[in-house]
């Protein structure tokens, strides 16, 4: 009878072992891209209520919310405190495009979200009445969220 030593693995179970990690990896980079995406919608919604913020500092500081404009970089939206909200560069995501309107009595706000799926909800929306929600489509020539 003869008693073999030979001590390892063969071929096949390594190349088994492989495939495993490889799929293994793949459901995690696949689960992180995810997770990425709905922290750049947190973060855009957090900036988005940051603005409400500001807007309403600027308001009680000037009595109103400036000359009426539908851009990001102009009146009430480049006056500080809500200039830091409303600077795309260093505020938002790169993927995130902001569309703002104002009057003198109120102003709407709305960014898009990258993480979500539903094309009914794929906006975000502040504006001065309160209203902090979800919407289909960027802001119009607005100042509510519709």
């Amino acid at each position: 009878m003869k008693i073999s030593n030979k001590k390892g693995f063969t071929l096949i179970e390594l190349l088994v072992v492989i495939a495993i990690i490889g799929i293994l990896a793949s459901v995690v980079l696949a689960s992180l891209n995810t997770a990425r995406s709905k922290g750049i919608d947190a973060k855009t919604k957090a900036q988005l209520a940051g603005i409400r913020v500001a807007a309403e500092i600027h308001y009680d500081n000037t009595g109103g919310y400036g000359a009426a404009t539908d851009v990001c970089t102009a009146n009430m939206f480049n006056t500080s405190p809500v200039k830091e909200y409303t600077n795309t560069t260093g505020a938002f995501s790169a993927n995130v495009t902001l569309s703002c309107h104002a009057s003198l009595t109120a102003y709407a706000v709305s960014a898009n979200l990258i993480g979500v799926s539903d094309v009914n909800a794929d906006n975000w929306c502040v504006d001065s009445a309160g209203s902090s929600k979800a919407i289909a489509l960027p802001l119009g020539n607005v100042t509510v969220c519709p």
